[in-house]
């Protein structure tokens, strides 16, 4: 866990509609540095962005195979490249790890515990892997990539940036997007799994329980949350 004593709630802030990706960069990068001065409380910011390609600080050019499909946009987070699109849950995670545990391995640790304790509460259960950011869903009807390997797929990503110690960028999702959009990339380097969502799982999730299920499970791991 990663709360911090005597602090207020972290602000729990959602947007409806679909936010540009620049304009949401400039907001964390406006919020992450209030937030590192003490003029704005910890935040967590829920949104979903229009159908975009997002490079990393360690995308590999060829890992772009439709450079023309959707906008691409260097991010400045770490990792290759992501999809963002309608039916993803992005959650911006702003949080001053001076006042909590200044450890960005178990920071990027606690953000897998928060999406694996979400989608539990659906029954899915993810898990982390050692050479692979992210949270994968074993798929045991699809055939694996050999025949002692069972296939799996990744259901949310992860890309931090830390300045000052605030926390910027941070998870994404898969509720209901539209799949078939990963085509354009290689998502985060990683080719020989796919990608999945809960509704692809079968499950008739929609926003609002992913978001319900997401604050909860926030709290369990890094303490309190209060409305914006």
């Amino acid at each position: 866990m990663l709360p911090v004593a005597s602090s207020p709630p972290v602000c729990w802030r959602v947007s409806s509609g679909l936010i540009a990706y620049p304009d949401a960069l400039v907001e964390m990068d406006r919020l992450a540095a209030a937030i590192a001065e003490g003029t704005e409380p910890e935040t967590v910011w829920l949104l979903e962005h229009p159908p975009l390609y997002t490079a990393g600080t360690s995308a590999q050019a060829r890992d772009l195979v439709e450079p023309d499909r959707f906008p691409v946009f260097e991010s400045g987070r770490g990792g290759q490249f992501t999809y963002h699109g309608p039916g993803q849950r992005i959650a911006y995670v702003m949080l001053d790890l001076k006042r909590r545990t200044p450890d960005i391995r178990r920071y990027v640790a606690a953000l897998e515990a928060w999406i694996i304790t979400a989608l539990w509460s659906f029954h899915v259960r993810g898990e982390r892997r050692e050479d692979r950011v992210g949270v994968w869903v074993r798929r045991p009807e699809k055939a694996g990539p050999t025949p002692q390997e069972m296939a799996e797929d990744k259901i949310a990503a992860i890309g931090i940036r830390v300045r000052r110690w605030v926390t910027m960028h941070g998870i994404s999702l898969n509720v209901e997007p539209d799949l078939s959009h990963f085509g354009g990339i290689v998502p985060c380097g990683v080719s020989e799994h796919g990608v999945t969502s809960l509704v692809d799982l079968g499950l008739p999730v929609g926003m609002a329980d992913a978001d319900l299920a997401l604050r909860a499970a926030f709290e369990d791991i890094f303490g309190p949350t209060a409305e914006e």
